[in-house]
């Protein structure tokens, strides 16, 4: 078992800062809809232990997964397909077919998170996913998917681990969150999460990812 640090996040220009997400944003956004990709993946270096895993993942700038996501809370729930893209701190994830409806598209870092559902109101705050159990009933880890989907801690709370063969994560406790990731598969060359379980009072975040792409 072993335990993570927080960490303080680096400070900057929040206006500037606030434009240039907008911007990235929609151009992500747009890129994700016609279904491509403007760089051809990487491999990741040799992950030979888990302290050179947790390291290693934890510094990555960029990467996209797509994959399948269900989620139960209480008597409501859903199953569709999510994508998530990653640039630093900025995030863009898309997850569709919620409750049959269209998709719901949360992008954000840090500091703020905004959601666009599928009529097409906006929505920025600062606790999504208190927000999304409010508004639709469910909701999925947004401040910590970016790290726990790469099976990784969240550096920024305190966390739990256990460690299986090969140092890889095999279950995980942070911020109220029980994380189980119960199959691996190739991703740029290494072992990378295929199969996961996030646990959480009155939700169960079911996640496959079927496709990694690195940059």
């Amino acid at each position: 078992m072993s335990a993570s640090s927080p960490r303080n996040p680096d400070g900057g220009c929040r206006a500037a800062a606030r434009y240039c997400r907008g911007c990235v944003s929609a151009a992500v956004l747009a890129v994700l809809a016609a279904g491509c990709a403007t760089e051809r993946g990487v491999q990741l270096p040799e992950l030979s232990d888990w302290e050179a895993r947790r390291t290693a993942l934890s510094r990555l700038d960029e990467w996209e997964f797509r994959g399948r996501v269900a989620v139960k809370a209480r008597e409501e729930g859903f199953n569709g397909s999510l994508t998530w893209w990653q640039n630093d701190d900025l995030f863009v994830a898309s997850v569709s077919g919620p409750f049959g409806a269209g998709s719901v598209r949360i992008d954000g870092d840090h500091d703020y998170v905004r959601i666009i559902d599928q009529e097409g109101e906006t929505l920025e705050m600062e606790d999504a996913e208190r927000e999304l159990q409010l508004r639709y009933g469910w909701t999925i880890p947004v401040a910590s998917l970016r790290y726990w989907a790469l099976g990784v801690p969240d550096p920024a709370s305190p966390a739990v681990t256990e460690i299986g063969d090969g140092g890889l994560l095999r279950r995980l406790e942070q911020r109220g969150w029980v994380l189980e990731i119960d199959q691996y598969r190739e991703g740029g060359g290494q072992p990378m999460p295929r199969r996961m379980t996030a646990i959480h009072p009155d939700t169960r975040v079911r996640l496959v990812i079927d496709r990694w792409e690195f940059r």
